[in-house]
């Protein structure tokens, strides 16, 4: 039962990370619209793959990870510049009667490996699971032991992938069945890159990014006390 509770914590926190519009789950939803469900998967696959190994990272090496803002800063600074040209490359496809594909999404690159490239250079999920590891080790809830680990990292694996299917198969249903048009798609999907970009770039300037979270980590576990106490509620 103890074990049961930490794997569905993992995939509880972990489905409704994934949930809110971001980089990984609209890139995942438009690869599924241009290019069908199976690289969409191996996209998701990639992605929850770096994810879980983040996360054992944090695990292990809290001071170490804690203490790397220069690496995060920099990071966020390459995910910005992705996230620009995902949006610009959406915006063009759009326009184009001739491409209606996204030519970042869409390259030659295995979509597998594209997952694990994006996934690896988004540093926001890294101070997300330090804070909420922190929550549940001050709970109790997880213990620094091996088998606890293997649950928690097996529900957070489980949980970001029931994530992304929802907008995976969420944006089959958009083509297919509701016959939305795919250039008023792009032109949505680019809009949600450019707010996003527009969002990151915000924190990092008024440093409320992930390198700052990471050097204030107390500020990240209250405000996650603050929804477990409104969940509870």
């Amino acid at each position: 039962m103890k074990f049961f509770r930490i794997f569905i914590t993992g995939l509880f926190i972990s489905f409704m990370g994934t949930l809110p519009l971001g980089t990984m789950n609209i890139a995942a939803m438009q690869i599924a619209i241009t290019d069908g469900i199976q690289p969409a998967i191996l996209f998701s696959i990639g992605v929850l793959l770096v994810e879980i190994i983040y996360v054992r990272l944090s695990l292990i090496a809290m001071k170490w990870v804690s203490k790397q803002k220069r690496l995060f800063r920099w990071l966020e600074w390459v995910t910005l510049l992705i996230i620009l040209a995902l949006a610009v490359s959406s915006f063009v496809a759009a326009s184009n009667p001739t491409e209606k594909t996204n030519p970042i999404l869409s390259n030659t690159l295995p979509r597998f490996w594209l997952g694990v490239m994006l996934s690896a250079i988004n540093p926001v999920q890294i101070p997300f699971w330090f804070g909420w590891s922190t929550l549940l080790f001050t709970r109790k809830i997880l213990l620094p032991r091996n088998d606890h680990y293997i649950f928690y990292i097996s529900g957070i694996g489980t949980g970001t992938f029931v994530g992304l299917a929802v907008f995976i198969f969420g944006g089959h249903l958009l083509v297919d069945n509701l016959n939305t048009n795919q250039d008023v798609l792009n032109w949505i999907i680019g809009g949600v890159f450019l707010v996003t970009a527009i969002i990151l770039f915000w924190k990092m300037m008024s440093h409320k990014d992930a390198a700052h979270r990471l050097e204030h980590p107390e500020e990240v576990t209250e405000k996650m006390e603050e929804q477990v106490t409104k969940i509870n509620e």
